[in-house]
């Protein structure tokens, strides 16, 4: 047998059905439009952080120092009134002191592999236009142990370098501006007034606009030879068979070495403050029209309990509980959720399904789609907030119907 305070809710349902639509379809387009909005961003954000994370280095270690070293006057006279500044260094050639010394000692590390760098500045010559570019000079095989850049490659390769002193790989976006294809020969201006040649041996592209765009790749001593800086490199990469460690891993090497050890999550750092902002609008918006579909519930029930109240008085009356009445209405904006919530759960899935077959735009692969994330916890979010909202909407309404006064209602009505 049914129990009444539910037989009770369903009667009052079924006497408005055409509200009671209308609240489950506000529901079922609120959860239908979170899972979906939810969905893209969530997938956005992972392949974007996913190309981070496989096209660099987990950890990188530079020639810099997070904190200049004390200078002896500093160091003679600790508690002296003294400013030293503008330090002018007594080895103008800038590097990783003993490099050589710290990638064996890396390479002897369980769980990690590191690749030297040499990081500069390049001045790309083609057709009379001047492109100005960060030029990576690399070990091929010890980088491509640090990195899955091979894996974006459209054209070439980047062991190309490795038998190829005067090679260089760039990025899609670049070589397009330049109007370059494999095989074609750049003229190349440094920093230390060096001019030279290098020939496209590989074309990447990694979706990422700055890698893309401003970003090449050049054997590391025909870089250490264009800017005049032999035997010298300025970074280290580091690829970690556990990427959650990266931030330890950087601390402990910063501490043994001195040089400044940067995780991924600190070189993208403001990246990933913008994924925190956008969630938070985004979470914001979509959980917005959650809350207008509760208002819908609101009504319906507030409604009922109006044009109920004489009936509330009559069952007060004969022995019901407050909390009895209260149960009829809550009970009413639940069965409302619910059923918005399962349409909102199916319309969610399938518009999800329906933006996962749109190309993704500016990609050259016609059969490149967005990235729609479907994992569990967003239908769980989205079920949260639609119930939660259900159950505020319905409970206020319900409170007034119980603390109704029935004698005075009973006498008004006479």
């Amino acid at each position: 047998m049914i129990p009444l305070p539910l037989a009770i809710a369903l009667a009052h349902l079924r006497m408005r059905r055409r509200q009671t639509l209308v609240s489950v379809l506000g529901v079922t387009l609120g959860v239908g439009v979170f899972i979906s909005m939810t969905g893209l961003m969530q997938g956005f954000q992972s392949y974007f952080r996913n190309q981070i994370i496989e096209t660099n280095p987990h950890v990188t270690i530079t020639d810099e120092t997070r904190r200049p070293a004390p200078q002896p006057l500093q160091m003679l006279h600790p508690a002296a009134a003294v400013q030293v500044a503008r330090i002018v260094p007594r080895d103008p050639v800038r590097g990783i002191s003993a490099a050589g010394g710290i990638l064996d000692a890396l390479a002897a590390m369980p769980g990690l592999d590191a690749a030297p760098t040499l990081r500069g500045q390049l001045l790309l010559r083609r057709a009379g236009r001047d492109f100005a570019v960060t030029a990576l000079g690399i070990d091929p095989v010890r980088e491509l142990r640090v990195t899955t850049l091979q894996t974006d490659m459209v054209q070439g390769s980047i062991e190309a370098l490795g038998g190829r002193e005067d090679g260089i790989v760039l990025g899609i976006t670049l070589a397009n501006r330049m109007g370059v294809a494999l095989g074609d020969t750049i003229a190349v201006a440094t920093p230390a007034n060096i001019a030279t040649t290098l020939r496209v041996v590989g074309i990447f592209r990694t979706g990422l606009e700055q890698q893309d765009t401003s970003q090449v790749l050049v054997n590391l001593t025909k870089q250490q030879s264009m800017q005049a800086r032999p035997r010298v490199v300025n970074e280290i990469h580091i690829r970690l068979a556990d990427i959650s460690r990266s931030i330890p891993v950087a601390a402990a090497l910063e501490g043994r070495w001195g040089y400044k050890a940067a995780p991924w999550e600190e070189t993208y750092a403001r990246i990933l403050d913008v994924f925190v902002l956008q969630n938070a609008i985004m979470f914001f918006a979509t959980g917005a029209v959650l809350v207008v579909a509760a208002f819908g519930i609101f009504n319906i029930i507030s409604t009922v309990v109006m044009e109920k109240a004489r009936d509330i008085a009559i069952l007060r009356s004969i022995g019901f509980a407050s909390g009895d009445v209260v149960a009829i209405f809550v009970i009413e904006g639940v069965i409302v959720g619910l059923l918005g919530i399962s349409a909102g759960a199916l319309l969610g899935w399938l518009l999800s399904a329906g933006l996962a077959m749109v190309p993704a735009p500016g990609a050259t692969d016609p059969s490149e789609t967005l990235r729609i994330a479907r994992a569990p916890w967003i239908y769980g979010v989205a079920a949260t907030i639609a119930f939660v909202s259900a159950l505020a909407a319905s409970w206020l309404p319900a409170r007034r119907a119980a603390r109704s006064d029935p004698l005075t209602i009973i006498r008004g009505a006479m």
